[in-house]
C-alpha cells in the first residue's frame, strides 16, 4: 500500500511539473511572439531559413576544410559527422518516441514567419540539436571557434521560437541532445592534442650550409605519385651545391642510403616513412647527422622532428640547428614511429588509406570498426601473461592521446615504448570497450593493455606472425625483442617559431 502510495505521488509530481513547464513554455512564446521588434522581424527569419537543412552548417564546415590545414579539415569533418547523427536520432527517433503539437503560429507578426512550415513534431528542436552540434564538435578540434560558433547557434535556437516553429522547452532539448552527442563523440574520437612540445628543449649548434655544401639528399622520385621528383627539383635551386642521389624502381634502398651515407657529412632524404626508416639506419651507421625532407604520403616522422615542410628543413640546414631524437628497435630493425603485429597492420593499413580524406580520429575510428568486424586476434604474451589481442600498437615515444587512438608525440627524447593492446574479438569485448571509452575508463577494463619501458620482450605464442614497420609490413616472427635507442640519431630541426 504504501508503495503504490509512493507510486502516486510521484506520478502527480511528475503530471505537475509537465503542466507548470507548459504554462512556463506558452508563456515565453507569447511574450516572444507579441513583441514588437523590427530586428526580430528582419533576422530572425533570415537565420532560421538558412539553417534549413542545416546548410548554414554546411557551408561552414566547407570554409574549415578548404582551409587545407589538418585541424581546420578535421573541426570540418567532425562538425558534420556530428551534425549527420544529431540530425538522425532527433528527427527519426527523439520525434517518434515523443509527439507534441506546433505552437500556435497565430501569435507570430506575418513579416517574421519563416518560409517553411514544419509538420512534424515539435519536441525537439531539430535545428536546435543540429546547431549545439555542430558547434561542440568543431570547437573540440578548434576552441578559438567555441564562442562564436555557441552564439550563433543560441541563435538560430530563438529563431526557432521567434519564428513560431518551436516552444522554448523543444529548443533547450535540442541544445541538451545535440551536446550530448558531441560529447560522445569527443570520448569515442578523442581530437589531436595541439603540439606544444614538439621540438626538444635545446638545440645543438653544428656547421651552417647556405648551399648544401657536404649534403647528399637520396631522393625517392615515385613517392607520394611523383612528389619526390618535383620536390628534388626545387631543393637544388635552393641548396645548389647538395648532391643529389635518385632511387632506382629495382634499387635496394638500404644498400643505396648505406653508400651515400659513407660519403656525405650530411644524409638528407626525400620519401615515405619507410624510406626514411632506411636513411635512418644509415645515417646512425655512418655517424652523420640526417636531414628529412617530407615527400611521402604521411610524413609522420617528418612532423614529429617539427620539419612538416621543406622550407623547415632548408633553415635547419642552413643555419645548422639539430637536435638528438630517440628510435626503437624490432628484432635488431629500426623503426622511428609505429611498429605492429597482427590486425594492427590492417588497422593502419585502412587508416592511413582515410586519413587524409577524413582527418586520423575518424578514419581510426573506421579502420577500428572494419578490423574489428573481421575477429581477428593474435595471442600476445607480455610480462608473463598471455592476451588476445585484436589490435597491438608499439611507438617509439609515448603516444598522445590516451586509449587508442594514439596521434602525436610531445617528446621524441624521452627513452620509452609505448604498448597499447586491445581486444576486441569478441561481441561482447567490443561492447565492454565501447562502453568503457564512452565513460572514460578504457585503462580500467582486462580488454585494454598499456605499457611505457625502455625494453621490452613480447612473445607471439601461437606461432610466427607478421611485423610491420612504420606502414611497411616485413618478416614474420614468434617473438619481439624491441627496446628504445634513446638519443641515437642526430637530425635537423628547425628552431622553435622559425
Amino acid at each position: 500500500m504504501l508503495r503504490k502510495k509512493s507510486v502516486g505521488r510521484i506520478r502527480r509530481a511528475a503530471a505537475e511539473t509537465r503542466t507548470q513547464v507548459r504554462a512556463l513554455d506558452r508563456a515565453v512564446y507569447s511574450a516572444v511572439a507579441t513583441t514588437p521588434s523590427p530586428v526580430l522581424d528582419r533576422w530572425m527569419p533570415k537565420l532560421t531559413n538558412a539553417a534549413d537543412h542545416s546548410v548554414l552548417w554546411l557551408a561552414i564546415a566547407g570554409g574549415l576544410y578548404v582551409i587545407n590545414r589538418g585541424r581546420t579539415r578535421r573541426a570540418a569533418l567532425r562538425g558534420v559527422v556530428t551534425l549527420g547523427a544529431t540530425s538522425l536520432i532527433a528527427n527519426q527517433l527523439a520525434k517518434r518516441l515523443h509527439h507534441r503539437e506546433r505552437p500556435l503560429r497565430s501569435l507570430i507578426p506575418l513579416g517574421r514567419l519563416s518560409r517553411r512550415v514544419p509538420t512534424s513534431s515539435s519536441f525537439p528542436s531539430g535545428h536546435s540539436a543540429s546547431a549545439a552540434a555542430f558547434a561542440a564538435a568543431v570547437s573540440t578540434e578548434l576552441p578559438a571557434l567555441g564562442i562564436p560558433l555557441q552564439v550563433l547557434a543560441g541563435l538560430v535556437g530563438f529563431s526557432r521560437t521567434a519564428t513560431g516553429a518551436h516552444y522554448p522547452s523543444d529548443v533547450a532539448a535540442g541544445f541538451l541532445l545535440g551536446g550530448t552527442v558531441a560529447a560522445i563523440g569527443r570520448r569515442l574520437v578523442p581530437p589531436v592534442p595541439s603540439p606544444t612540445r614538439s621540438q626538444p628543449q635545446e638545440l645543438d649548434q653544428v656547421e651552417p650550409r647556405p648551399t648544401g655544401a657536404g649534403v647528399t639528399l637520396v631522393v625517392n622520385p615515385a613517392s607520394h605519385s611523383g612528389r619526390g621528383a618535383a620536390l628534388s627539383q626545387t631543393l637544388r635551386r635552393r641548396l645548389p651545391h647538395m648532391r643529389v642521389v635518385e632511387i632506382g624502381p629495382d634499387d635496394d634502398v638500404s644498400a643505396v642510403m648505406d653508400a651515400a651515407a659513407s660519403e656525405a657529412e650530411v644524409l638528407a632524404v626525400a620519401g615515405g616513412d619507410g624510406t626514411v626508416r632506411a636513411a635512418a639506419q644509415a645515417a646512425i651507421d655512418h655517424d652523420v647527422p640526417l636531414a628529412v625532407f617530407p615527400a611521402g604520403t604521411f610524413n609522420h616522422f617528418a612532423r614529429a622532428v617539427g620539419t612538416a615542410s621543406a622550407v623547415r628543413t632548408v633553415q635547419a640546414i642552413q643555419r645548422g640547428t639539430v637536435g638528438k631524437v630517440d628510435v626503437a628497435y624490432a628484432n635488431d630493425e629500426i623503426f622511428l614511429n609505429t611498429a605492429s603485429v597482427g590486425a594492427y597492420t590492417d588497422f593502419v593499413r585502412i587508416r592511413e588509406r582515410l586519413e587524409k580524406r577524413i582527418g586520423k580520429p575518424l578514419a581510426a575510428l573506421v579502420a577500428g570498426w572494419r578490423v574489428m568486424a573481421k575477429n581477428r586476434s593474435v595471442a600476445v604474451t607480455v610480462d608473463g601473461r598471455t592476451r588476445e589481442s585484436s589490435l597491438l600498437f608499439l611507438g617509439n615515444g609515448q603516444y598522445q592521446p590516451q586509449g587508442f587512438a594514439p596521434s602525436t608525440r610531445d617528446d621524441l627524447q624521452d627513452g620509452l615504448l609505448d604498448l597499447r593492446i586491445l581486444d576486441v574479438s569478441t561481441r561482447g569485448s567490443r561492447v565492454v570497450v565501447l562502453l568503457a571509452t564512452l565513460t572514460g575508463q578504457l585503462g580500467r577494463v582486462k580488454q585494454y593493455h598499456e605499457v611505457s619501458a625502455p625494453e621490452l620482450e613480447i612473445a607471439l605464442p601461437n606461432g610466427p606472425t607478421r611485423v610491420a614497420r612504420d606502414g611497411e609490413v616485413g618478416e614474420l616472427a614468434d617473438v619481439l625483442h624491441v627496446r628504445s635507442a634513446r638519443r641515437a640519431l642526430t637530425v635537423y630541426r628547425a628552431r622553435r617559431g622559425a
